[in-house]
């Protein structure tokens, strides 16, 4: 028996979701999506939980984004029964229970993604930050583009977005994307940490502050759908061109890629 993509646990009043696929950097597939998806519904649906928290199996990585694999084996990486949740099940699903990305190693791409979609960030001095999808043609669909920018200086999160180079823990610590930087391996206990001093407030408050701050109504931000459309159409139009293709192809032969522009 394989293990399950996604574990979940209880500690007093928090769940804790865990993706679970160590041997694959806890890269999203399918599964990851599923897993994710019913948990956090789990945790919304249910009074007793007042908090989640999120983070990645083993030591190496939080999430190194999309599973590329199941990408070229054409498996859909998202929720079947709710696509509108987003990559990872996560990004586009809101709930007013706070939730806490715990980064337990390196957040690239769609783990950096994750972080974005999350209230909290406590992260391991090892951990790094970045959206290198520029490099490989393509680019941060999954809320990075617009939400990098909102979170960060404008020209920090401009210059993250256009370079596609990384970042340390501290470095996002001191422009304020990050809230807390511990020492490696002890990331969990310090979000959980960080979670009882949400949770010993009353919930109900906690949770209208959530919706009041983030503007969401009814389970969506509607300021910014608009930014959902455009990220849904321009990644369309740029999946179809040749440097789309070009990117991933150079990075699975380990080479330079050759842009054309076209």
């Amino acid at each position: 028996m394989s293990e399950p993509a996604v574990l979940t646990e209880r500690r007093g009043n928090v769940l804790v979701i865990t993706i679970n696929r160590p041997e694959a950097r806890n890269c999203v597939n399918g599964a990851v999506s599923i897993g994710v998806g019913d948990a956090l519904q789990q945790a919304q649906d249910d009074a007793d939980v007042r908090a989640v928290v999120i983070t990645g199996a083993g030591d190496k990585s939080f999430c190194a984004g999309a599973d590329l694999k199941a990408i070229s084996r054409r498996e859909n990486l998202y929720h079947p029964d709710h696509a509108e949740w987003g990559f990872a099940g996560y990004v586009h699903h809101f709930i007013d229970k706070p939730t806490i990305a715990a980064v337990n190693g390196t957040a690239l791409g769609g783990g950096t993604e994750l972080a974005l979609a999350s209230d909290l960030v406590v992260a391991e001095e090892r951990a790094q930050f970045g959206l290198p999808e520029v490099k490989v043609g393509l680019l941060a669909g999954a809320g990075g583009v617009f939400r990098i920018a909102e979170q960060l200086p404008r020209k920090i999160g401009m210059q993250m977005l256009l370079t596609g180079e990384p970042i340390s823990a501290a470095e996002a610590a001191n422009w304020g994307l990050i809230n807390q930087v511990v020492p490696d391996g002890t990331v969990l206990d310090a979000a959980l940490a960080l979670a009882e001093r949400v949770t010993v407030n009353a919930p109900l408050s906690v949770q209208a502050s959530k919706r009041i701050a983030c503007g969401a109504d009814d389970g969506v931000i509607p300021d910014e759908e608009p930014s959902w459309a455009r990220t849904a159409r321009e990644f369309s139009t740029l999946l179809r061109t040749e440097d789309a293709k070009e990117g991933p192809l150079a990075f699975a032969e380990k080479r330079k890629p050759v842009w054309k522009a076209r």
